[in-house]
């Protein structure tokens, strides 16, 4: 049950670069959480875009100038290893990059910023109950079997 905010200055992606981007984002995410990519997992990964006007972003308390993202992923505490959270911040890096048309090897590359957020178990509710991360793991197991998943 991920989510990712990402927040853009509007402009920074093409119109049609949109959706595609945020379907690579959901698919790098359930890839890295190891969840099975099927139907209900994806109905339980959000993705938000939020979009702002320039004059919105400052760098330094100055017009913010250059395309700028932050993307905040938010996920229950243990869903990811030190490992797991490398690779899903270089994928996410890579894909915001390519959507935005921005060079990787640019001073553009630095202004890509993912910030993982944890959630101590039991602070996450979904339909008035708390979720817990081992009913997550359990729910994840039970998809592969239903759907003959691969781990």
């Amino acid at each position: 049950m991920p989510i990712i905010d990402m927040t853009v200055v509007e402009g920074s992606i093409a119109p049609s670069k949109t959706q595609p981007l945020l379907d690579e984002l959901a698919t790098i995410l359930l890839r890295w959480e190891g969840a099975p990519d099927t139907e209900f997992f994806r109905e339980v990964t959000w993705v938000y875009l939020h979009e702002i006007g320039a004059e919105r972003l400052a760098v330094g308390g100055r017009p913010g100038g250059a395309p700028r993202f932050r993307i905040d992923i938010t996920v229950p505490a243990g869903a990811l290893s030190e490992r797991r959270k490398a690779g899903l911040i270089g994928d996410v890096h890579t894909a915001v990059l390519t959507a935005a048309g921005l060079d990787p090897h640019s001073v553009h590359a630095m202004h890509v910023w993912t910030l993982i957020r944890e959630v101590p178990e039991g602070s996450w509710g979904v339909a008035g109950q708390p979720v817990t991360y081992q009913a997550l793991k359990s729910a994840s197991a039970a998809e592969r079997e239903r759907t003959g998943a691969a781990e």
